[in-house]
């Protein structure tokens, strides 16, 4: 086979049968998730949801593939966390796990108990608590960005300036039904770990939740976490590619939520899900790939977007647990 990554007509080819496969599976799909909601007592799901799927994969080499509904936008939630993250590594460096851990929690994202328990210190920077102590830190950054928009911005850059909007409604539900955030945040400065108004931390958290991308916007979005041209090697070029490897490893690990172990052997690849049903995966060194698809699971991730990841992992042999072909 050919290496996806160095031929696009390849690549173009798997997309193509992965679509085709999600669409012949779907049904299937829905049987399952209907079962589960049944016995957890959960809402019925909604069958035409799971008739969506879009996926892209942008490449080391620079190219960008898509396949499917790739070109519906969709409000990347907590995905936004990982470029969040990316800002207050590059601001604070090591300094920053002071201030948050690198461990799956085990309890609800949402969970008070977890951070009274911890005395303030959230269990990884993906949890609610967790990205609201990285607000906090983006909200103290100088620069010509306004507070609210130092995520905003950053994903701009890797758009190379490409139109991108936020979710209106996201903002406003957000705004009238953040109650509990703002709870792990008055128990993060009771601890003494919330240097800054809660008020000001929401609105940059409600900011970078609503930011609303396509699969192809997510794919280039998500790009900086795996370009590596020893061309350009310099101190800053190294210190992003720690960077990297370090966001990698916790999105590896609790990217998904409590479905992270479970993701990690079906898919094999570090990735962030958002409960606007999108996931970006990464293959270190190959590609940055997005998928989405609206009906999740009951841990909160997408049902076709996870198969979805998983096929492609299987068709490139994309995996950080090494290759299945030799």
């Amino acid at each position: 086979m050919a290496d996806p990554v160095e031929d696009g007509t390849e690549l173009k080819a798997i997309l193509s049968d992965v679509v085709s496969q999600i669409r012949t599976r779907a049904p299937g799909i829905y049987d399952e998730a209907v079962a589960e909601a049944k016995e957890k007592d959960k809402p019925t799901p909604r069958k035409a949801d799971f008739k969506k799927f879009g996926i892209a994969v942008f490449t080391r080499t620079g190219q960008l593939a898509a396949a499917g509904n790739a070109s519906i936008g969709f409000p990347i939630q907590s995905i936004s966390k990982v470029f969040a993250l990316e800002l207050a590594l590059e601001a604070l460096g090591e300094a920053l796990w002071k201030r948050i851990g690198r461990d799956p929690s085990g309890d609800p994202f949402n969970s008070i108990i977890d951070l009274e328990r911890a005395k303030g210190i959230p269990r990884n920077p993906f949890i609610n608590a967790g990205a609201l102590v990285v607000c906090d830190v983006l909200a103290g950054l100088g620069g010509s960005a306004d507070p609210n928009r130092h995520v905003v911005r950053f994903v701009e850059r890797m758009l190379d300036g490409e139109a991108m909007t936020l979710d209106k409604d996201v903002m406003a539900s957000d705004r009238t039904g953040g109650d509990l955030n703002r709870s792990l945040m008055f128990m993060a400065r009771h601890h003494g770990n919330l240097d800054h108004p809660v008020d000001k931390v929401m609105e940059a958290y409600i900011h970078q939740c609503a930011i609303t991308l396509d699969c192809r916007g997510l794919a280039k979005a998500g790009r900086f976490l795996i370009l590596d041209d020893p061309e350009q090697e310099n101190d800053a070029t190294l210190a992003a590619a720690r960077r990297a490897r370090r966001i990698l490893s916790v999105m590896m690990l609790c990217g998904q939520y409590d479905g992270s172990g479970d993701f990690a052997y079906r898919v094999g690849l570090p990735a962030k899900s958002g409960v606007g049903g999108g996931i970006l995966a990464v293959a270190p060194h190959c590609a940055s790939i997005a998928v989405w698809s609206p009906a999740l699971d009951s841990m909160g991730n997408s049902w076709l977007g996870t198969l979805g990841l998983e096929l492609i992992s299987s068709k490139t042999d994309w995996s950080v647990f090494g290759r299945a072909r030799r």
